[in-house]
């Protein structure tokens, strides 16, 4: 293949990543909204939404596999397509973290813990999402960093809320009936559940910005 059909490729690629980001993103906006309004329409559309998101992630692994056997890359070429497949696979796992959220929002009816806010959290990772990306698109290693950093305030957040909902049913006198506590604990066990989930995100952003950081300055330092 002509050196210009090869380099057109990898700018493909890396559009290609940058659309599915675009869409994970959306899909993980639309979940946390579904989640904060208790829509479960919103939800289902996610859920049902989902598929796309993993044919578009098939499709741009086998791209990866093709460039790698087909063209055989070195240096940051090579670091570029293994960046990109390494990152393709996160956001697809964000987009079933999504689909997580829309089950979430299928199964709630109350906000047993109103003084959690978990939209903040959500929104908070959803930038981390959109920021690491947008390092990925500019190749810019100080955003990297960036992202690291939030992630800590990003996990000591979700540490803070599950002890608040531990601490809160440990305190609990009175839940009231058979029934009642039961409905209890399936709340407390969805928010925490929700809770990991979000703190997942983080730590899915974390990774696209250590292989945007490997990509570009071949520095492993955030590499787990």
């Amino acid at each position: 293949m002509p050196r210009e059909g090869y380099q057109e490729q990898l700018e493909q690629l890396r559009e290609d990543v940058l659309y599915m980001s675009e869409l994970v993103l959306d899909r993980l906006r639309r979940a946390l909204s579904a989640l904060e309004d208790k829509d479960e329409e919103l939800a289902w559309e996610v859920i049902e939404g989902d598929h796309e998101v993993n044919q578009m992630y098939l499709d741009l692994e086998q791209d990866c596999v093709d460039l790698l056997a087909l063209q055989q890359p070195v240096a940051g070429d090579l670091r570029f397509i293994a960046a990109s497949f390494k990152i393709i696979t996160d956001l697809e796992r964000v987009a079933d973290l999504a689909v997580n959220l829309g089950d979430y929002t299928m199964e709630a009816e109350r906000d047993a813990f109103p003084e959690v806010d978990i939209a903040e959290v959500g929104r908070q990772t959803a930038e981390m999402i959109e920021g690491a990306m947008a390092a990925y698109a500019e190749e810019d290693a100080e955003a990297c960093y960036a992202i690291a950093d939030m992630d800590e305030e990003v996990d000591e957040r979700c540490g803070a809320a599950s002890e608040l909902v531990v601490r809160d049913l440990i305190e609990r006198q009175d839940v009231g009936s058979e029934a009642e506590t039961e409905r209890l604990m399936q709340d407390v066990y969805r928010l925490l559940l929700t809770i990991r989930d979000l703190e997942r995100v983080g730590d899915h952003a974390v990774n696209i910005a250590a292989r945007t950081l490997y990509m570009v300055e071949n520095d492993d330092d955030l590499l787990y």
